[in-house]
C-alpha cells in the first residue's frame, strides 16, 4: 500500500526497545512537528476550505498523539528530553522541488508530508509487530492505522490540487529517492533514525 523502495529490518525495534526513553522523546517530537507542519500547510492555503477542514483534524490528532506519547513517557517515570534534530527529514527536505508556482509548491510540501507519514506508518507497523513490550506494541498498531490515514490524506490533496501536474511521477520519483535516503538509516533509537 504504501509503496516504499526499502522496508525496515525488523531488528531496529530490539535495537531501540534498548532505549525507550530515547524512542519516545523523539517519536513526541516528531508528533509536535507533523502537527505544526499541518498548521503550516494550513497558514500557506488559508482559501483551500476542504484542505483547511481536513488538516486541522489532523494537527488535532497529532498533538492528541503527542499527549498519548508524553502520557507514556510520564508513567515510565522518564522526562521528555529537548527536541530532536530528525535528519532523515532533513535529507528529505533537501530534495524537494525548488522554485515553481504555488500549485507546485503546494504538491511538492502535499508529497513531502505524505512520504514522512508513510515511513512513519511502516516504522509503527515493525514496533507493533516486533517490540517484545506490550503495551508499546498495542499502542504502535492504533498509531500505524492513524498514520496510514494521514499519508493517504496528503496524497489525496496532492492529487487534487496538482491539476496539470504529474504528481504519480513526482510520487514515484520521490519514492526512489527516499528508498536511497533510508539506506542510512535504522541503526538509531529513534523513529526515522
Amino acid at each position: 500500500m504504501l509503496g516504499l523502495k526499502l522496508v525496515t529490518d525488523p531488528r531496529w525495534a530490539t535495537l531501540v526497545e534498548g532505549n525507550l526513553e530515547e524512542l519516545l522523546t523523539d517519536h513526541a517530537w516528531c508528533e509536535q512537528k507533523a502537527a505544526t507542519n499541518a498548521i503550516s500547510i494550513i497558514a500557506h492555503n488559508p482559501e483551500l476550505t476542504d484542505l483547511v477542514t481536513d488538516l486541522l483534524l489532523l494537527a488535532q490528532e497529532e498533538l492528541a498523539h503527542f499527549q498519548m506519547v508524553y502520557d507514556i513517557i510520564k508513567k515510565r517515570g522518564f522526562t521528555l528530553g529537548r527536541e530532536r534534530k530528525d535528519s532523515y527529514v532533513n535529507e528529505l527536505f533537501k530534495i524537494r522541488i525548488k522554485g515553481g508556482n504555488r500549485q507546485q509548491a503546494l504538491v511538492d510540501r502535499l508529497l513531502f508530508s505524505a512520504m514522512i507519514e508513510a515511513r512513519s506508518c511502516e516504522r509503527f507497523k515493525v514496533l507493533s509487530e516486533n517490540i517484545k513490550d506490550e503495551e508499546l506494541s498495542k499502542f504502535y498498531r492504533e498509531l500505524m492505522i492513524s498514520e496510514a490515514g494521514h499519508y493517504t490524506t496528503f496524497l489525496g490533496f496532492a492529487r487534487k490540487y496538482g491539476q496539470g501536474i504529474d504528481v504519480d511521477k513526482q510520487w514515484k520519483d520521490l519514492l526512489v529517492a527516499e528508498g536511497e535516503i533510508i539506506k542510512n538509516y535504522g541503526k538509531s533509537e529513534s523513529i526515522h533514525g
